[in-house]
């Protein structure tokens, strides 16, 4: 006779033996994930961009890029290092680009000493930029970079705009030069640092000599551009703000930084008729010379009619604290035009911009900021 106590005894066994037993867990692959990879020639781009997912370092060593193709880095595996040496240059094609694009989190991109990408931009440039003439390719797609540092790249002779920075958050870009100086006769639009939809964006250091916005911050918050030289652009700008899905701007500081030789030093610019923000912009500590349209400007009336601002954008908690420096006398010092009520709360100190004319068209202007400096 079989005890029922002992049945279930015999039935727990049984299960137990009978249940398959746990998948070990697999061994991390060590190896793939050091692996170091190196690419070079004009075969090298294509194969870096098939087997970037197999490298936590990837070397790009004098790659030559073919015409109208994409350096493509993206979607990286997490923590991938990215080494530019000697000297990049890419094949001549009319096409949008980006010549490079480079996605992923915790990546870092940078270079060896005396490498440099050469965007060859004098094969494009025709005097007018992304507006009309050949297709460009812009530079630099640095979209979807998460916690990640781009730091010490050289770019030589962009064909139009180089960075763009969108879609990223906690991205920090340290030492970066950008060298269009030889585009001064016929390079147009090409601006430096163009930021939209991010958070948390750090660049320090840069050094930019280009023939439009140093940087254009169009969306995004928490922002901030410290230790930099700017030459032969438009200067240090938010805007132009409008016409995109998002369309604010907020928590901007640019500060500690030099504009020189350029047409306007300190901008804000936003679309006539559009919706959208700007609140909290400072710019402090910021050094002006041989300005040749506008040491300070703020513009609601961008692409629109001339001088008839508009209030659908707002800019509000404007800081301008330590503002000087000089703008040549065919120039103006300083022009606000500002739609009915749009411009609010405005704190200016230790503003000083001479040489160039007084304006006497300023509109609404708010109180805490002046168009006589």
């Amino acid at each position: 006779m079989v005890h029922f106590s002992s049945l279930i005894l015999l039935s727990a066994i049984t299960s137990v033996f009978a249940a398959p037993a746990p998948a070990p867990t697999a061994a991390p692959d060590l190896a793939k994930r050091a692996t170091t990879c190196t690419f070079s020639g004009s075969a090298g781009a294509s194969s870096a961009s098939k087997s970037k997912t197999s490298c936590s370092t990837i070397i790009l060593s004098a790659l030559a890029v073919p015409s109208g193709t994409t350096l493509d880095l993206t979607d990286l595996n997490e923590g991938t290092t990215v080494i530019f040496e000697g000297i990049t240059t890419f094949g001549y094609e009319e096409w949008s680009g980006p010549l490079v694009s480079v996605s992923g989190t915790d990546i870092t991109v940078t270079q060896t000493s005396g490498a440099y990408l050469d965007g060859g931009g004098a094969q494009w440039w025709d005097g007018e930029g992304s507006n009309g003439g050949k297709t460009k390719p812009k530079f630099f797609y640095a979209h979807n970079m998460i916690s990640s540092t781009i730091s010490d790249i050289y770019i030589y002779n962009p064909p139009v705009q180089v960075f763009s920075i969108d879609d990223s958050t906690d991205l920090t870009m340290t030492d970066i030069t950008i060298n269009g100086e030889d585009g001064d006769s016929l390079g147009a639009n090409t601006d430096g640092f163009d930021i939209g939809d991010s958070t948390s964006i750090t660049i320090t250091g840069a050094n930019v000599y280009n023939q439009d916005d140093c940087v254009a911050v169009n969306s995004g918050t928490t922002i901030v551009f410290s230790g930099g030289v700017c030459s032969g652009g438009h200067g240090l700008s938010i805007g132009s703000v409008g016409g995109r899905t998002d369309n604010t701007v907020s928590g901007v500081t640019f500060e500690n930084s030099e504009v020189k030789d350029s047409q306007n030093g300190v901008r804000i610019k936003t679309i006539s008729g559009d919706t959208g923000s700007v609140s909290g912009v400072t710019y402090s500590g910021i050094t002006l010379s041989g300005i040749t349209d506008y040491g300070i400007v703020v513009r609601q009336d961008y692409d629109g009619t001339t001088g008839d601002p508009t209030n659908g954008i707002t800019i509000k908690d404007f800081v301008l604290d330590g503002v000087t420096g000089t703008v040549e006398s065919s120039g103006t010092n300083i022009w606000i035009l500002c739609g009915s009520g749009s411009c609010t709360d405005w704190t200016w100190t230790d503003v000083d911009v001479t040489g160039g004319a007084t304006s006497t068209d300023c509109t609404n202007v708010p109180s805490g900021a002046s168009c006589s400096d």
